[in-house]
């Protein structure tokens, strides 16, 4: 037996799970689904390929789950800053700092900043649209995330959320954080997408 497998062999199932999805979300965002393998994951993750089909089946369904799972961590961080906003009194929320919107997208900003794969991913699902297995599940994705922000928000106030959070991907997605410094343009649009954030998020994903 190999160490890899010895060293998976101790870890609970569930935690397997977890390293495998953690894994996959960065192979997908990275290399796109045509260019992932499940080859790849297992390597990523320190646990063996048979291992990883074993447990998702197909590489369609190891990306559909990571789709899944990344909806949920996004939908989470948005319900976390929810609450956390309805739980302050009506006359703290001028002391909370920012209106509810502004908030989810600071909270957003964030997430994306400390993983990226977890945009990335999305992203390759929504170009997948015209698939007949990923697609729907891209597809309904994208509106449970419409949904949850359609409980706390107008039509136009969500429809103006989602707008700045695609343009946010597509920043990162794009690689335009290796430009910020050298074009005034690029560096004014990140500023205007990210605000005062900008500058950590380019470090971020540059790894400065």
């Amino acid at each position: 037996m190999s160490s890899v497998q010895t060293k998976s062999d101790r870890i609970p199932a569930a935690e397997r799970r977890e390293l495998i999805l953690d894994a996959a979300t960065q192979v997908f965002g990275e290399l796109g689904y045509a260019g992932a393998t499940t080859d790849r994951v297992a390597r990523a993750a320190g646990i063996s390929q048979p291992y990883v089909v074993r447990m998702f089946g197909t590489k369609e369904q190891l990306f559909i789950e990571v789709l899944e799972r990344s909806t949920a961590q996004i939908l989470a961080t948005f319900d976390a800053e929810i609450a956390a906003y309805d739980a302050a009194s009506p006359d703290d929320r001028t002391g909370y700092g920012q209106s509810l919107q502004a908030r989810l997208g600071g909270a957003y900003t964030r997430l994306v900043q400390t993983h990226r794969g977890i945009l990335l991913a999305l992203m390759q699902g929504f170009l997948l649209g015209h698939d007949s297995g990923i697609g729907p599940v891209a597809r309904e994705c994208f509106m449970r995330v419409y949904d949850r922000l359609r409980d706390v928000m107008d039509a136009q106030g969500t429809m103006d959320f989602m707008a700045q959070g695609m343009l946010i991907n597509t920043l990162i997605a794009s690689g335009l954080t290796a430009r910020v410094r050298t074009d005034s343009k690029v560096g004014e649009l990140f500023e205007c997408a990210f605000g005062d954030k900008a500058k950590l998020v380019v470090a971020s994903v540059e790894g400065d």
